[in-house]
C-alpha cells in the first residue's frame, strides 16, 4: 500500500468510527432525552383544532378545506372532522355564494339513508374528476365505492350536480381569487 492509500484508509476508518459514535449518541442520549420529556398523549391535535376553527365566513376557509382534501392520507386520518366541515362548507357556499336555500344537508338517498358528500367527492376525485367519470360511465362504480347499489349511479350524478359540481368548478377556476382581488366577494 502506498502512503496515500494508507492515509486514505485511516481517514475512512476515522469517518466510520465517528458515524458509529454519532449513531450511539443518537440512540443512547437523544432517545433517552425524548423519553424523559414525558410528553403527554393528551396534547391537542393541531389539525383537529384548525378544522374546528374553520368558520366559512370568507372564501379562504373554503379554499383551505378543499386544499386539505388533496392529501388522501390526511382525509383518512381526519375523516370525521372533515366530513362535518365539508358539509358546513357546502351549506355556506350554497347559501352565501349561490343564495340557494332549498337543498337539505346532509343529503339523503332516501328518507333514512344519508349520502356522505365527502365520500362522493373523494370517489369522483380518485377516478379523475367529474368529466372523466361521466365519459367513462363510472358513476355506478362510484355508487358502489361509497356503499350504495350499482344501480344508484344515476342518483350519484344528480347529487354531485346539486351539491358539488359548482363548488368544484368555482374552486378550480380560481374565480374566487379574481373576485377577492377586485373586492367583489360578498361577506355575510
Amino acid at each position: 500500500m502506498t502512503k496515500e492509500e494508507e492515509v486514505g484508509m485511516l481517514d475512512k476508518e476515522s469517518v466510520i468510527s465517528k458515524e458509529t459514535e454519532h449513531e450511539r449518541f443518537k440512540t443512547e442520549f437523544l432517545n433517552d432525552y425524548f423519553e424523559r420529556l414525558n410528553v403527554s398523549t393528551n396534547e391537542p391535535d393541531w389539525n383537529v383544532l384548525i378544522l374546528q376553527a374553520m368558520s366559512f365566513k370568507e372564501i379562504n376557509d373554503y379554499k383551505a378545506l378543499l386544499d386539505m382534501l388533496e392529501d388522501e392520507e390526511y382525509v383518512i386520518k381526519y375523516r370525521y372532522h372533515l366530513d362535518t366541515k365539508f358539509n358546513e362548507m357546502i351549506d355556506w357556499f350554497l347559501k352565501v355564494k349561490l343564495e340557494i336555500y332549498t337543498r337539505p344537508l346532509p343529503a339523503y338517498e332516501s328518507e333514512t339513508r344519508k349520502v356522505c358528500l365527502l365520500d362522493l367527492y373523494m370517489g369522483v376525485k380518485r377516478e379523475g374528476r367529474h368529466r372523466i367519470v361521466t365519459e367513462n360511465n363510472l358513476w355506478a362504480n362510484i355508487a358502489q365505492e361509497i356503499g350504495f347499489d350499482y344501480n344508484e349511479g344515476e342518483y350519484m350524478i344528480l347529487l354531485y350536480a346539486m351539491y358539488l359540481d359548482v363548488i368544484i368548478y368555482h374552486y378550480k377556476s380560481r374565480w374566487w381569487l379574481i373576485q377577492d382581488k377586485a373586492g367583489v366577494t360578498k361577506r355575510r
